[in-house]
């Protein structure tokens, strides 16, 4: 079934952690999969990106040329950036071990490309032309590593998905208040009312 790749699904804040999101429920193995599963999706969530992440992207489109090939170096990607990212969110710092993985699969994403990444008015290159979506997730992963920009990033205690906290005291709890934040205000109400209507039973 087609996903629909609406606002939240790029709750990330920046396209390489808007990738990782796209395991749902990671670490609950009972739960969890895969929306880059069907290959189709990838382009899908491309096309989606060049809007959600246009500032990112300096307006320049996506392409994808959907193959077992470059679905399978987005994967790589996807996966060595959730590893290393997730850990320095949770440690606070950055494993030199997780880096060659990032490093040789941020290659393979811009293996072949031709792209002159700008200054802050051009951060992705030429808007005229259309980018890989291989080689503007490498740039995300790239970008967030340098200048410890990674010390940003935050898990979101309710969906596990990774996202960069802006907020001006760095006190951003949820990815996106408006879901994940209202479903957890919403649980510990009902949790709340459960002990209230207890406690009344046994009074």
């Amino acid at each position: 079934m087609a996903v629909a790749w609406t606002k939240h699904r790029f709750s990330g804040g920046l396209l390489v952690l808007d990738t990782t999101n796209t395991v749902v429920l990671r670490g609950d193995p009972a739960r969890m999969f895969d929306r880059f599963e069907d290959t189709a999706e990838i382009a899908r969530f491309a096309s989606a990106a060049e809007g959600f992440r246009s500032a990112e992207l300096g307006g320049r489109r996506l392409s994808f040329q959907a193959s077992e090939a470059a679905a399978g170096r987005v994967v790589a990607l996807r996966e060595a950036a959730d590893r290393l990212f997730r850990a320095a969110a949770a440690e606070g710092s950055v494993q030199t071990g997780e880096l060659p993985e990032l490093l040789r699969a941020c290659a393979a994403c811009l293996d072949g490309s031709a792209e002159r990444i700008g200054p802050d008015g051009l951060p992705s290159g030429d808007p005229s032309q259309p980018i890989r979506f291989e080689a503007a997730l490498a740039v995300s992963a790239l970008a967030l590593l340098a200048d410890r920009a990674w010390e940003k990033v935050r898990i979101c205690p309710n969906c596990n998905w990774l996202f960069v906290d802006r907020s001006r005291n760095a006190s951003r709890l949820w990815c996106d208040m408006s879901v994940c934040g209202n479903r957890s205000k919403a649980k510990r109400h009902y949790e709340r009312r459960k002990v209230a209507e207890k406690e009344a039973v046994d009074a």
